[in-house]
């Protein structure tokens, strides 16, 4: 009965789980156990390698905390987050295209009314941000909370450097007006390398690659009865676009930001430097219809 050898050890796993009540939990133990054994019978890793996957799952847990979910970093560069991104969101239909979460997003950020300004006065070249929010047939969802989020213009988010800005910068979440329409200003963001003093960045570098992510910003849309938007819009002509560390960009959510002279600006604000804009018109999915 215990006589197990390296390929009898995974059915007697897979057997032990089967009587689990809740058929989704038994659909993916039997699945990851299969998956996992398989990868180490390919692989045939030596016992101080296992070490090695252990003490990097235990370093990667415990760099973990409110500021910083190290556990995403290695989803968003293994490329599983996208993964999952687009096994419940498959291409096609007019809905704007999602993208990762991030491990930067805060709950409950400020709510601003449109036009402010949330760089809290970081420095940096301003930015107007203007776009709308409409369903699938194109008409303007009203009151459709738009959250956005990004870096400032030396790649660090708010959270990153909370003690020496003293507070949040650079998110707010607004109110899409009667015309699901939404303006603010802010400051322009730079490409950034995700946080690569851990385990993640020792595996980046251990891969050969970079841990760079071309300049963004993030948006969570919501509108009742569509589905949730979670997307980012990144600045064309970055030099990370191709290379994305976490392989989150897609062709339609690039775009230019281009610079205007100092003047008036499209909200009327009279501007004495330069500044860029921003405009993209999102799109939801209607939720499916509830079976009755």
């Amino acid at each position: 009965m215990g006589n197990f050898n390296e390929f009898t050890i995974t059915d007697a796993v897979v057997e032990r789980v089967h009587e689990a009540e809740d058929p989704r939990i038994r659909e993916i133990s039997e699945a990851v156990v299969r998956h996992l054994h398989a990868l180490v019978r390919e692989v045939r890793p030596s016992q101080e390698e296992w070490k090695f996957v252990i003490d990097f799952l235990t370093r990667t847990g415990q760099i973990s905390d409110d500021k910083r979910q190290e556990f995403i970093l290695l989803s968003d560069t293994l490329g599983i987050s996208m993964l999952i991104d687009a096994i419940n969101h498959p291409a096609g239909g007019g809905a704007t295209e999602t993208t990762v979460l991030g491990p930067f997003y805060v709950e409950s950020p400020p709510e601003k009314t449109l036009g402010e300004d949330i760089s809290a006065g970081m420095e940096g070249q301003p930015l107007y941000v203007s776009g709308s929010v409409s369903g699938g047939d194109g008409k303007p969802l009203a009151g459709a909370i738009v959250d956005v989020w990004h870096s400032d213009d030396d790649g660090h988010y708010d959270v990153q450097q909370l003690d020496a800005i003293g507070g949040l910068a650079m998110r707010a979440r607004f109110r899409a007006d009667e015309a699901g329409r939404f303006h603010f200003w802010t400051i322009k963001p730079a490409a950034y390398p995700i946080p690569h003093d851990g385990p993640v960045g020792d595996m980046l570098k251990a891969q050969g690659r970079h841990p760079w992510r071309p300049a963004h910003v993030h948006f969570m849309i919501d509108a009742p009865e569509h589905e949730r938007l979670v997307t980012h819009v990144f600045v064309a002509g970055d030099p990370y676009l191709d290379s994305d560390a976490v392989f989150g960009v897609k062709d339609s959510l690039i775009r230019e930001f281009p610079e205007h002279l100092a003047g008036t600006a499209p909200d009327g604000r009279r501007m004495d430097q330069p500044y860029s804009h921003l405009h993209y018109d999102f799109q939801l999915e209607s939720k499916p219809a509830a079976k009755g």
